[in-house]
């Protein structure tokens, strides 16, 4: 391992250094200042005699006299089971005052692609408590589904519901000998403030989902390089727990805005030429290399499920990052400035929202309630309820027909009873469309063009007075 006092430019969060040996790619580097302070680095290019170092700590007090050293390896997860109700910080180092962790293995945090032909499709349910998701937009296990949001929503509160809440259900007629694997949720904090960190500890401690779950924390006033290597000690740790130990594991990634603002503030520094509105040109690759560590194996029975969750800019979802996004994953889940403001908890607007994945993760044998074309139907109506807003601005509600009126009042309480549940309730599945089938039941038996016959005769509620007149007809 050599030694060297050839920095010769501070640039940023980089620092260049003369060497007369070949370095590799992301290799891990130590650096001692002259007051005695180590801070880590790792090599972000390497050229013949030169060097540039990203420093995770920041480059205070580092100057022309401090010494590098270069560990021959790259950066390495120290992964146990032992992690699970640990809180670390964004670089993996415990801050929880617990324990120091013991690992069963180092396992490097790039981590390795997966073999597209190695893939399990996904298709088996994960419940999160939420019906606007489970009712409407469906998560899978092994999907990535990103939550849209700007900047002063909800979306905070609505993670930790998700992190509290969610659960695999256990599967119906199952033939698997398995006993079903154990569920854990990891969590990657990249640039949040002090107060939100707060707030999310708060939570995980008073609900108890901190036993099952692993918390890394990059606050806003931590070094901006070290956001870029938070989500890879997430997903390195997510892939051991899911493949080597067989959980189920969901991945919170909040906020991926802060993420990218770091890649941005680090090509500023590199001098590269800028691509859409200052980010990198290849910034969709460095995000493509974390949402697609998403997914399942076959043979392996754990799963890593990822929910990046994003504040778009001027809440603009043609923005870089929503927009390369929503190219790499399957769908999202907008949380709506207009709905907030009426009160709804959570803000999530159904109809921009998606999850391409749904079809394949509901249904008989899939969960423990068949759709039967209810979340189908709901959007169209919900739909058409929004539609008729618009002219009732123009013309006012008595122009409208009897039939118009009805949506009108299906979207106003889908609204106020399906979506707006609360940010501390859990509805099951089975809740979820119980309440759809009551909304459902507002509207005439002959709109309902997208729910299967048999559903509708099980499950249509029909008034009192409807039911009377039906009764003395027979």
């Amino acid at each position: 391992m050599k030694e060297y006092q050839t920095i010769t430019e501070i640039s940023g969060p980089l620092v260049y250094a003369e060497v007369d040996e070949a370095i590799g790619y992301d290799e891990i580097v130590e650096i001692e200042t002259a007051q005695g302070e180590t801070l880590r680095g790792q090599v972000l290019e390497s050229s013949e005699g030169v060097v540039a170092i990203q420093v995770f700590e920041g480059t205070s007090g580092i100057d022309q006299n401090a010494s590098v050293r270069f560990l021959g390896e790259t950066m390495k997860m120290p992964v146990t089971e032992d992690l699970l109700g640990r809180v670390l910080d964004g670089s993996g180092r415990p801050i929880d005052d617990g324990p120091e962790i013991v690992p069963e293995e180092r396992q490097d945090i790039v981590g390795a692609a997966i073999n597209p032909y190695s893939r399990e499709y996904p298709e088996e349910f994960i419940e999160t408590g939420v019906s606007a998701i489970d009712g409407m937009n469906t998560l899978v296990r092994g999907q990535k589904l990103p939550i849209f949001s700007s900047s002063g929503q909800p979306h905070s509160e609505l993670a930790m519901q998700i992190a509290r809440q969610a659960s695999v259900p256990e599967e119906e007629e199952s033939g698997d000998d398995e006993e079903g694997s154990e569920f854990a949720v990891i969590f990657g904090a990249m640039g949040i403030t002090a107060e939100e960190a707060n707030e999310f500890m708060e939570d995980f401690e008073r609900t108890g989902a901190l036993e099952r779950s692993v918390v890394f924390m990059n606050l806003a006033d931590d070094p901006a390089v070290e956001r870029t290597v938070t989500p890879r000690m997430v997903l390195t740790t997510a892939e051991y727990l899911a493949f080597e130990k067989d959980y189920h594991v969901l991945v919170i990634l909040t906020d991926m805005t802060n993420y990218c603002e770091a890649l941005r503030e680090i090509g500023a520094a590199r001098e590269e030429v800028p691509g859409r509105r200052g980010y990198p040109g290849y910034m969709y690759t460095d995000l493509a290399q974390l949402y697609e560590r998403a997914g399942r194996i076959q043979g392996r029975e754990g799963s890593v499920t990822q929910i990046p969750i994003l504040t778009m800019p001027g809440d603009d979802d043609t923005h870089p990052i929503p927009d390369l996004t929503g190219y790499i994953t399957e769908g999202q889940i907008y949380v709506d400035p207009d709905l907030n403001s009426q009160g709804l908890e959570p803000p999530v607007n159904v109809l921009p929202s998606l999850s391409r994945l749904m079809d394949d993760g509901i249904g008989e044998g899939l969960t423990r309630a068949d759709h039967g074309g209810v979340s189908d139907q709901m959007y169209a109506a919900y739909a058409e309820g929004e539609d008729l807003r618009d002219l009732v601005n123009i013309v006012g509600r008595e122009a409208l027909s009897e039939r118009d009126n009805k949506y009108l009042d299906f979207a106003d309480a889908f609204e106020t009873e399906f979506v707006d549940q609360g940010f501390e309730t859990n509805r099951d599945l089975e809740e979820t469309l119980e309440i759809g089938w009551d909304l459902l039941s507002m509207l005439p038996k002959e709109e309902l063009n997208r729910v299967d016959e048999e559903f509708i005769e099980e499950y249509y509620r029909e008034d009192d007075s409807e039911r009377e007149v039906v009764e003395a007809a027979d």
